[in-house]
């Protein structure tokens, strides 16, 4: 290349800088629901699927890309999907209940989910919250589905053809399934669940069809044994329309022209068919696909309005929507509108249908630390719901759930029912009947449940010796004693508001400083300690699970939410813990996986994060950056939390750094963006960061709003100066909640280099039990 064309070249040369984006006025465009779909057992990017919803809508919709039953329902991977499945299922390892598929075919009449899968691809794919739409090769047509809350709209493009189907399957474990021609229309439900018991629990359906059946069948799912042999066929049956089998499926058929589209109107019910009817008529009414559509989109659009976030990056804004669209669906719905416009629900504790709202598909072990503070901040009318759902629970069942699926499921540990509860009134819902919801708390915190997971399991040594010992066969014993004792603080807290009776208040302040008795000198790091009062031996600080919970000391010794200056000196004071912390950054990612006898996907997440032993991925970590704050040093929270948003999240099929858990990991990131976080939940602060973007208009429900300028904002400018509160210096680093709620404008100066003068001294550190006068 002569000279010239070198300088031409070299002129011609942009580096591809991210757009600005200065004003979003469509939120919902910027949302990417394959976000974290790239995903498997052994490496979890967020184990999502992309689902099709209005916010906490009862029903979700999604392509079934794995097989019917497989947790992994989507994978970004997958080349073929065997069908639409209307889902309710939080997570992959919780899988799902109360599922059906509906999948068009033409040609040869396939029914079974291997013979009806279709090839597919990304680039004829369009994925968003209120819609999606797909091209099947194999089958020519392109399927578009779009939602209300308990009902969707189906459009299916069909070719030419003489032999075009539509298969709906209601799955295995007990289903049936009527075929009603001249009304065209097919009704019947699915019994099939992943976590029970459940009693009389069914997903009740009605599907409507804009064009009358030429012909339809129904057939019997086959059955295979445990080594994958067919020990009875699948099925055609010959004369006959409607079938209640194990495996009950029906198809029916018409002759289309090119371009054809068929319309589907589909409605589901856990109380009945009738129940179903209703909901449809009055959440699709006359609707067309397309009128449907677009209230989808309003009503995403409405919600994710509360929060407008300007000045950021292209992929910034997108990764910002995209979470928040993930904080906005779990828990999900279970109740339903009867014909006089009350809320009534199937009971999964009775069986029974009963009055009042309930809500499921949450584990409380993760969403309590960001995602319940979300929804209490932004949208306190659903908490408010949620939390009239969970007296229900109780009335029902006798017992809070610490993870709803629909009703109790035993897995994870804690009781953290106490934190979703006493928050929510600490911030100030009313309405419902709180003082039950007490009783609930104080019931769950001093007995065991009917099962691991509900109450507290080894609440008799906690109780007695305050803490669950490591040798009595009670796995992950320190975790569960440092959850108990920040439950115990959120029940303190509740029941100081409630004016309880002093001396019962006391017990709940007194036992929410166990965490001191796990806490070991020798190692500064808490550990798991015997019957006899000794610490058990050997310790190693990077052993996951045994004491701990998807995790390693390093990541449990930071659990103390409500005593921070309680645990500074414990560690011999701030200069000690900020070292620590320091360390947690510093440290090469090794682990002892021995506890699993293999490497669980959460080791292998912190891993490959290059962030030390900062393990974001699972939830236990996620407050850990943010207690600089608490130590003199929170330009450090600044650098670590700019760190954090930058690397471990995009709006990308990869764009978690572990699973995302019902909208915890996702309110972790729009927490940050704003610039704060909530530490210790059952309290009344958030604890300040950075923000992400230039601007930030938050409007509450009361109709105030909290402005978060910072103009300044850059990559490099990624550390607080200086900050005014309403126009006035303001140097804690701290935000009040009920101040937050009167409305505000907060204005940060960002610079390039640490202020290490701002928020140093103790009067400006959050809150902690220890600053209490007893």
């Amino acid at each position: 290349m002569n000279k010239l064309l070198f300088i031409l070249a070299l002129m011609c040369f942009k580096p591809a800088y991210s757009q600005i984006v200065n004003k979003v006025t469509d939120p919902v465009e910027w949302v990417n629901p394959l976000m974290g779909t790239a995903s498997k057992p052994s490496l979890s990017n967020g184990n999502t699927y992309p689902a099709i919803a209005v916010p906490w809508g009862m029903n979700f919709w999604s392509a079934q890309t794995g097989t019917m039953g497989n947790g992994w329902a989507y994978t970004y991977d997958a080349d073929k999907i065997r069908g639409f499945k209307q889902t309710h299922q939080p997570s992959p390892w919780m899988n799902d209940y109360g599922q059906f598929a509906i999948m068009p075919v033409t040609g040869k009449l396939r029914y079974t989910q291997d013979d009806r899968a279709s090839w597919f691809s990304h680039k004829a794919e369009i994925s968003k919250p209120h819609y999606y739409s797909v091209y099947l090769a194999d089958a020519d047509v392109t399927t578009e589905i779009t939602p209300t809350e308990r009902a969707a709209q189906f459009r299916l493009t069909y070719p030419r053809s003489d032999s075009s189907w539509v298969v709906v399957d209601a799955l295995d474990r007990g289903s049936w399934i009527k075929v009603l021609p001249a009304e065209q229309k097919i009704i019947g439900y699915s019994s099939k669940y992943a976590r029970g018991p459940l009693k009389n629990f069914k997903n009740y359906f009605v599907i409507y069809f804009s064009k009358p059946f030429t012909i339809a069948k129904t057939w019997k799912g086959g059955t295979q044994d445990r080594q994958g042999n067919w020990t009875t066929p699948n099925k055609l049956e010959k004369d006959s329309l409607e079938i209640n089998a194990n495996h009950s499926g029906a198809i029916v058929g018409f002759k289309t022209v090119k371009g054809e589209k068929i319309t589907l109107r589909v409605a589901s019910s856990f109380i009945s068919v009738e129940q179903a009817e209703l909901s449809l008529r009055k959440e699709l009414a006359g609707d067309t696909f397309d009128e449907t559509r677009a209230k989808a989109k309003t009503a995403w659009n409405n919600a994710l309005n509360r929060i407008k976030a300007e000045g950021g990056t292209s992929e910034q804004t997108a990764t910002f929507y995209s979470c928040m669209y993930r904080a906005l669906m779990f828990p999900h719905k279970m109740y339903e509108i009867d014909a006089a416009g009350k809320p009534i629900h199937w009971s999964p504790y009775t069986g029974d249908v009963k009055p009042g709202y309930m809500f499921a598909g949450t584990g409380f072990w993760d969403t309590f630390r960001a995602l319940y503070p979300f929804l209490n901040l932004v949208y306190p009318s659903i908490a408010k719901e949620m939390q009239e759902g969970l007296l229900n629970d109780y009335k029902e069942g006798g017992w809070l759930p610490e993870w709803s699926s629909p009703g109790y499921a035993n897995i994870m540990i804690g009781n953290n029912s106490a934190s979703v509860v006493s928050e929510a009134y600490l911030k100030g819902l009313r309405g419902y009947d709180i003082n039950t919801l007490y009783e609930a708390l104080t019931h769950g915190a001093n007995n065991e449940g009917p099962m691991e997971a509900v109450g507290r399991f080894g609440v008799k040594y906690y109780n007695e010796l305050g803490y669950v010992p490591y040798d009595v066969k009670i796995n992950e014993n320190a975790a569960r004693t440092l959850e108990y004792a920040y439950d115990d603080f959120a029940i303190y807290k509740l029941g100081q508001a409630l004016n309880k009776p002093a001396a019962e208040v006391e017990v709940y302040r007194k036992r929410s400083l166990n965490y001191r008795n796990l806490f070991d000198p020798s190692s500064g790091l808490m550990r798991g300690k015997n019957l006899d009062g000794k610490f058990q031996s050997p310790f190693n600080p990077y052993k996951w699970g045994d004491a701990f919970t998807e995790g390693n000391s390093w990541h449990y010794s930071w659990s103390v939410f409500h005593d921070i200056k309680g645990l500074i000196g414990l560690m011999g004071g701030r200069a000690k813990f900020v070292s620590k912390l320091d360390s947690l950054f510093s440290l090469p990612p090794i682990y002892d996986e021995s506890y699993y006898r293999s490497v669980i996907h959460e080791i292998r997440e912190m891993q490959i994060a290059d962030m030390g032993q900062y393990a974001h991925g699972n939830q236990p970590a996620q407050h850990i950056i943010y207690l600089y704050n608490y130590g003199g040093e929170p330009w450090k929270t600044q650098y670590w939390v700019r760190e954090a948003m930058n690397k471990l999240y995009k709006a990308t099929p990869d764009g978690y750094c572990g699973d995302e858990d019902n909208g915890q990991t996702s309110a972790w990131y729009v927490f940050s963006a704003m610039g704060f976080y909530p530490v210790c939940p059952a309290s009344d602060q958030y604890v300040l960061g950075a923000p992400l973007f230039k601007k930030i208009t938050m409007t509450l429900e009361n109709g105030k709003q909290v402005v978060i300028n910072a103009a300044a904002n850059s990559p490099a400018n990624k550390y607080v100066s200086t900050l005014t509160y309403n126009g006035k210096p303001y140097g804690m680093n701290w935000l009040s909640h009920k101040e937050l709620f009167k409305g505000a404008v907060l204005n940060f100066n960002m610079v390039p280099v640490p202020n290490k003068v701002r928020g140093t001294k103790e009067s400006a550190f959050p809150y902690s039990l220890s600053d209490e006068k007893n």
